[in-house]
């Protein structure tokens, strides 16, 4: 159950539970309207001359979630509807109808859509049912956003398609996203002749939303119609913004005339109990077919409508997917994006500077500093692999106070000897405030009781700031400083100038990490520099033409020094892309390096690069695939210089090929031939994960890899079934060999494991 890396990686992914809001709440001031005045009964939409909508939200006794429109309210209450292309150009209305119901009664927030489709359902692009899954967005589907305190920057989103896949994620200040967010809802999908339905309850339970009976929220809704790659909205909304426009909440439409319960805290338990047999033939003290067993419970309430309390004991992450193995030929650690459910819920609260830990499973890869990286918790790096610790407890607390938004963390972990880890407390403050338009300040504080240099403890604190201006301009800076018991203290600090408009792109950074930053709860991939970066970007679309939607230019340059002003990497790319109508991109970059080694580095197990400076150029073509591919993903074609010598690598990235709606293979690639004056190899890291999904929510997915950087081959088969909602079952084989040993691959290290939960909501 161990994995191999450069930066703290988990074997396994978690399957996240249900969780709090976001925690972006606003006082009960007045809510002002920002679009057209409410329409009048028995209308439910009114728009005004720039298409901007203003929906009224209907009482009914009681809705039968079925997929089927029969109930009489479907013809007493007209739909809103007259939906707004966003591409393949921005403006006009949709080709294909898009009618829309809001609806509620004293327990639940009902969404009502019928999609219309001229096509027949044979030639509409469906990935996947499987909850969570990226691929149920990556055909056609609905895209949803609520937000719920009418703030205009945070709230939630939801995406559904046709099969009943869905997806639920928290979005913080319209750009920060948190997948692992899944609250209790009731979805069905259904046919009619001429195109498919939803028909979906959202709890009241479920939502935080403003104090009072009588509520406003921001909401749109997204039709993205894939086979002919046709994006509209209920509100207009600018093609720069893509996919992603649905989550602009200060560009939303308002709902009115929702009546939601004030008693809608949330008391929450969720004991579980786990049994695993395990067997360990590459630690320090082997041993086979161990059988353990263990029990914990999680715990949530609802202090207030707008604050929210989590409580963890005996924290058990066994049931999490192992991490998709990486190849390293950098001199920096790598990083691995968290996948454990109790950091996950509301991580969006603790992000800094403009540096996210795990936005999508990416985030956090760049030279910004992760100041809070929440893997540092309950793992420790022995001999370069991550050894658990085991988590005794565990409080959080977010939401919002006043005008402020906070977050608070507080885990103690236990003693393991093995992994080098002694009982050590960790906790973090965060707190943050709204101003302007979608712009917040704030301060984040970070502790640990025992640092790893010592007996003495290691803090960060530090300031930031977010701003956004107009609908495509961001500013993100930071000041930060660490301090370790018996070591000298340092800072660092980022100023960041975004522009991303559609047809001009610019971006202007300075980032210096001094010489003892040292944030232990944290990800700094390198240390001890000064970072200056330039990017511009140019994208005309073509409108005349009927397979290229828009042409890219794009120019970067990136200079880093150390701290004594030495010259350390000097990075100028030159970019040229091509999208199609169809969605599939093709792109080529040229790129000239410079790199300075102070040291020898490591690049393989035989082969060290010295001292010295090293300039070199590659070229890179790669194409990517779209959804509507029989295989999707990306595929890249790199040849060029490195550290004295050549490079050719081959990668597969994002691939997808569906065998049927319920069934998927998922490979991945990973190739690397390395010629340099002190020796030639190769690396080869192949991956393949099959995916078989019952209903949307249960499913067995099987994850193969083999790495020969590690000589190693791993397995990870995992079974999750929502039995009922917010309780789960699940089952897991995990499996890593080593290939190195003669005839059948060596057992090293496996575990089964079992474990299920179970929800009670009060």
């Amino acid at each position: 159950m161990l994995a191999l890396l450069g930066g703290l990686a988990l074997p396994v992914q978690a399957q996240q539970q249900p969780a709090g809001p976001p925690a972006e709440a606003t006082a009960s001031a007045p809510q002002i309207i920002d679009g057209p005045p409410p329409p009048s009964a028995p209308a439910v939409i009114n728009r005004d001359a720039e298409g901007r909508a203003t929906l009224r939200a209907v009482r009914v006794d009681d809705l039968n979630i079925d997929g089927v429109l029969d109930e009489p309210v479907y013809q007493e209450v007209p739909p809103a509807a007259g939906f707004i292309m966003q591409e393949p150009q921005e403006g006009p209305p949709a080709t294909e109808k898009t009618e829309v119901w809001v609806l509620f009664d004293d327990d639940n927030f009902y969404l009502v859509v019928r999609c219309w489709n001229s096509a027949p359902e044979s030639e509409w692009v469906i990935r996947d049912m499987r909850r969570d899954s990226f691929n149920v967005t990556s055909g056609e589907y609905v895209g949803v956003l609520l937000d719920t305190f009418y703030d205009r920057r945070n709230g939630y989103n939801f995406g559904i398609n046709p099969i009943g896949g869905r997806i639920d994620a928290q979005m913080t200040n319209e750009r920060g996203f948190n997948m692992d967010w899944n609250p209790i809802w009731e979805l069905r999908t259904g046919r009619f002749d001429g195109g498919w339905i939803i028909e979906a309850a959202f709890p009241f339970k479920s939502l935080r939303y403003r104090s009072g009976r009588d509520q406003i929220w921001g909401f749109n809704l997204m039709r993205n119609v894939q086979w002919k790659n046709e994006r509209s909205f209920l509100n207009p909304m600018p093609a720069a913004r893509g996919e992603g426009a649905v989550s602009q909440a200060s560009l939303a439409a308002a709902i009115v005339g929702i009546e939601a319960p004030e008693d809608g805290l949330s008391f929450e338990l969720k004991p579980y109990a786990i049994a695993d047999l395990t067997t360990d033939r590459a630690g320090a003290s082997p041993f086979s077919n161990a059988l353990n067993g263990s029990a914990g419970i999680d715990v949530k309430y609802g202090i207030t409508e707008n604050l929210v309390a989590d409580v963890t004991v005996n924290t058990d992450f066994a049931q999490v997917e192992a991490d998709e193995q990486q190849v390293n030929l950098t001199r920096f650690s790598l990083f691995f994006p968290e996948k454990r459910e109790f950091f996950l819920e509301n991580q969006g609260v603790f992000t800094f500077g403009g540096a996210a830990a795990n936005v999508f499973g990416g985030g956090g890869a760049g030279d910004t500093p992760v100041l809070f990286y929440s893997r540092r918790i309950g793992l420790n790096e022995v001999d370069g692999a991550a050894r658990e610790v085991p988590i005794d407890a565990g409080a959080r607390m977010t939401g919002r106070v006043g005008k402020f938004t906070v977050g608070m963390l507080n885990i103690q972990t236990g003693e393991e000897p093995t992994a080098g880890a002694v009982p050590t407390n960790f906790s973090v403050f965060r707190m943050k405030r709204d101003v302007l338009r979608r712009s917040s300040v704030g301060a984040l504080y970070i502790r640990r009781s025992i640092s790893t240099r010592g007996p003495g403890s290691n803090e960060t604190y530090g300031v930031d700031g977010a701003f956004g201006f107009f609908d495509d301009l961001n500013i993100n800076t930071y000041w930060a400083r660490t301090a370790t018991a018996g070591f000298d203290d340092d800072v660092s600090y980022r100023a960041q100038l975004d522009y991303d408009g559609d047809r001009y792109g610019v971006r202007a950074e300075r980032l210096v990490v001094g010489t003892d930053f040292n944030p232990e709860v944290g990800f700094l991939r390198r240390e001890d520099f000064e970072q200056a970066l330039g990017q511009f970007r140019f994208s005309p679309r073509l409108p005349s033409s009927r397979v290229i939607r828009k042409l890219s230019w794009e120019a970067r340059i990136d200079y880093i020094t150390d701290r004594a002003d030495v010259l350390e990497t000097r990075q100028a790319q030159a970019g040229f892309g091509i999208e199609f109508e169809n969605s599939d991109r093709f792109e080529v970059a040229y790129t000239r390096n410079y790199e300075f080694l102070d040291r020898p580095f490591r690049v393989s197990r035989d082969v060290r690069i010295p001292v010295g400076g090293y300039r070199f150029d590659d070229f890179q073509v790669s194409m990517n695939l779209g959804p509507q591919n029989p295989l999707a993903g990306r595929i890249a074609v790199q040849h060029g210089g490195f550290f004295g010598g050549d490079r050719t690598s081959i990668d597969l990235q994002r691939g997808r090929l569906d065998l049927t709606r319920q069934l998927s293979v998922e490979p991945g690639l990973s190739l690397n031939w390395i010629d340099l004056p002190e020796g030639s190899f190769t690396t080869e890291l192949v991956t393949a994960r099959t995916t078989f999904t019952v209903t949307p929510l249960m499913f067995v997915s099987a994850l193969l890899q083999y790495n020969s950087a590690l000589d190693s081959v791993a397995a990870n088969v995992r079974m999750r079934w929502e039995y009922q909602p917010g309780s789960e079952l699940f089952i897991v084989y995990n499996e890593q060999r080593d290939t190195l040993e003669r005839r059948f691959p060596g057992l090293e290290n496996r575990a089964f494991v079992v474990k299920i939960n179970r929800l009670f909501r009060f």
